[in-house]
């Protein structure tokens, strides 16, 4: 009975992980684009539904590999294109204003999204070869969400990697600290944007490719998602990679324990109650760093 009981609770522990793993790759860009542009993205679940549906339509025809490859893509150039020509206006402005703009944004995206796939939801099966159960004695876990958690990780690793060891990381860091200092050294950031905007989209598309196969796709699926990263960005702290992953971490075992109690009900109520005692004591957050753009 014991053993049972303890099962149970590392299956729930390990679900909960899972929800901190979407978040992540949807708060990681989220983060990014606020930390280095001063943009509140709230289009930000859009992209993760666009991502999804993208998935449905590429893997009905090419296959889950290919699904899984191109959507994240095209969601990261779509990405571009909004950066290009809508972000990019509002850099310098009142973040107020890119507030606006990427609500209206991501009502405009939901609409689109219901007109052309319909509101009702739709539903992507996991491909066979990704099916199935990981047996570890008498703890049992479906193989595919083990491969979410696995491809949280790279991803994690991936971007760290790319800020800490390459010129490109380095400007990124520098703009989020100090654009100041880099515009006097004859650096634009704009370029840098760019690609920031395409790596924190895609990031969202590949969250709603990896999600598509284990809930159902339907329209407004942004706007329930895009609540719990911005709940994961502000406990981490603005400017803090790692106290992004450490908050997505925190908040999915946070969702994972308070089910095992059994209290799955209560259990996203917790996240915002965990969000609230982290900003009484820290305001900016475990990780946050004085940022000179936003004070």
């Amino acid at each position: 009975m014991q053993d049972g009981l303890i099962v149970l609770f590392l299956q729930h522990l390990l679900n909960g992980l899972l929800a901190g793993a979407y978040y992540l790759l949807i708060a990681l860009g989220l983060s990014l684009i606020f930390s280095l542009g001063g943009i509140v993205n709230l289009a930000h679940g859009a992209f993760y539904a666009i991502g999804a549906y993208l998935a449905l339509s590429i893997g009905n025809h090419l296959g889950f590999t290919s699904a899984a490859i191109l959507s994240p893509l095209v969601v990261g150039c779509l990405g571009v294109v909004i950066e290009r020509v809508l972000f990019r206006r509002f850099y310098k402005s009142d973040p107020a204003l890119s507030l606006l703009l990427t609500f209206g944004l991501a009502m405009v995206a939901e609409q689109l999204l219901r007109m052309v796939f319909g509101a009702a939801p739709l539903s992507w099966s996991i491909p066979p070869e990704l099916r199935g159960q990981i047996f570890i004695g008498d703890f049992v876990y479906p193989r595919y969400r083990l491969l979410i958690l696995s491809v949280a990780v790279l991803c994690v690793a991936g971007l760290w990697l790319l800020l800490q060891r390459t010129p490109f990381g380095r400007v990124v860091r520098a703009g989020v600290q100090n654009p100041e200092m880099l515009g006097a050294l004859g650096i634009s950031l704009q370029p840098y944007m760019a690609a920031v905007a395409f790596l924190g989209v895609g990031l969202a598309g590949l969250a709603g490719v990896m999600l598509a196969p284990i809930f159902s796709i339907h329209p407004a699926m942004g706007a329930e998602i895009i609540t719990s990263a911005f709940v994961v960005v502000v406990i981490g702290g603005l400017g803090s990679f790692w106290g992004v992953v450490l908050a997505a971490v925190i908040v999915g075992v946070t969702k994972g324990v308070v089910t095992a109690l059994g209290y799955p009900e209560q259990s996203e109520a917790s996240i915002y109650l965990l969000m609230l005692l982290v900003l009484l004591i820290r305001p900016r957050g475990l990780f946050g760093e004085r940022i000179q753009r936003f004070e």
